[in-house]
């Protein structure tokens, strides 16, 4: 059985399960290990990991810890009544509309990012004159449909993983930042932040930046330094603002205190590096990488939730879910009627009641032909259907994107 404690609670002769925190969060060689000594426990604590889940079959058991199985019941639990207690913010042209100029944009971000960071690495400098249009451009996709061009940047090659990986929490900055009702000029500034976020790892040696497995303590010592290196840069960079030399340099400082570089916590932290930690996160975890598995978005979104009691203001990460829904366009789901579908569009009433396209037949067993399905109407209006949980797409053999 797989149950959640606290990392005081850790004794030798213990299996853990999970170490509940960001695969790059950790130096350890895997994420499930056997505990050995005092000192593998000193070091889950040292790192800031609050809490941990076991497997009770391979290793000692805490009789009265909660199980794996409540926890997710009980965060799922609160994640719905988070969207349910504020009204969907309307999309001025639909998704389906605005895919073209998302992917036009989408390719034209990530271009442009590739040649700023291969200028960073060869030692020239930023021209903000570059950066400039490409935030406006995505801010321009993000205000008429923020879905299509945030559900492009689930789709990522593992060698460009860098550059796709700084539009994306661009894109979801900017979106983010428009549902908290910042101003045009904050907005673009954050974005300038989310673009050039990770302009530190520049400055880190390519054979740990490309490293095809998990990083040894040294090297994961120098993936660290990325922050303040990113910080650095930005302020010998005229033109750079302050919002956004926030981003870069406070993108990884945690709540509690325990992030880095500079070990800042709650308030310590800038709205706009809080609001950056839990993008680069989110952005991370549903990312695939040489050795790691992207993991879906509304199963982040739970962790991220979890998280939030120590590493991330809750507040704002309610916020976040708020502004993706917990069902993301792309997210597979399953359905009550027994059928799987994709999300194609997010309900403009009820988030928790999206556009879906079904395309597969649980009962019977095989792929249907797809059919769209608004789960916000009622009976006789195509509706009567509710989503009951998401679906893993490997499990089914089944890619959601080729259903968009």
């Amino acid at each position: 059985m797989i149950k959640k404690i606290a990392t005081e609670q850790l004794r030798p002769g213990m299996f853990v399960h999970d170490l509940n925190c960001g695969w790059m969060e950790h130096p350890f060689m895997h994420n499930h290990f056997k505990v050995e000594s005092h000192a593998e426990i000193e070091k889950i604590t040292h790192i800031g990991i609050r809490e941990v889940y076991i497997d009770t079959e391979l290793g000692l058991d805490v009789k009265d810890a909660q199980t794996e199985e409540d926890v997710r019941a009980e965060i799922h639990d609160k994640m719905v009544k988070v969207v349910q207690a504020h009204p969907v913010r309307p999309r001025p042209r639909p998704v389906k509309e605005e895919m073209a100029a998302a992917k036009q944009v989408h390719h034209e971000a990530n271009q442009a990012v590739h040649s700023i960071m291969t200028d960073i690495r060869v030692g020239k400098q930023i021209e903000v004159e570059q950066i400039d249009p490409v935030v406006e451009r995505i801010t321009d996709s993000i205000l008429r449909n923020r879905d299509a061009l945030i559900s492009l940047g689930r789709i990522k090659e593992r060698d460009n993983y860098t550059f796709q990986h700084s539009v994306n929490v661009c894109a979801l900055l900017v979106s983010f930042s428009n549902a908290l009702d910042f101003e045009p000029a904050t907005i673009r500034e954050v974005g300038i932040g989310g673009l050039l976020h990770d302009i530190g790892k520049m400055k880190v040696p390519l054979s740990i930046l490309n490293k095809p497995g998990p990083l040894t303590e040294k090297e994961f010592e120098a993936m660290k330094s990325h922050a303040a290196l990113g910080r650095d840069i930005l302020r010998e960079t005229p033109n750079i603002p302050d919002h956004a030399i926030m981003v870069a340099g406070q993108h990884h400082e945690r709540y509690d205190g325990t992030g880095y570089p500079d070990q800042l916590k709650s308030d310590e932290i800038s709205r706009f590096g809080q609001m950056a930690a839990i993008v680069d996160v989110y952005d991370a975890l549903t990312s695939n990488r040489v050795y790691h598995k992207g993991e879906e978005p509304t199963g982040v979104l739970r962790k991220l939730y979890e998280w939030s009691k120590f590493h991330f203001d809750v507040e704002l990460v309610q916020h976040f879910i708020r502004t993706i829904g917990i069902y993301p366009i792309g997210s597979l789901v399953s359905l009550e009627s027994g059928r799987l579908a994709v999300v194609v569009e997010q309900g403009q009433e009820n988030l928790l009641r999206p556009i879906v396209r079904v395309i597969f037949d649980l009962k019977q067993g095989f792929k249907i032909t797809p059919k769209n399905i608004d789960l916000s109407q009622p009976v006789g209006k195509g509706g009567a259907d509710r989503i009951v949980g998401y679906e893993l797409p490997e499990k089914w053999k089944i890619n959601p994107f080729d259903y968009l």
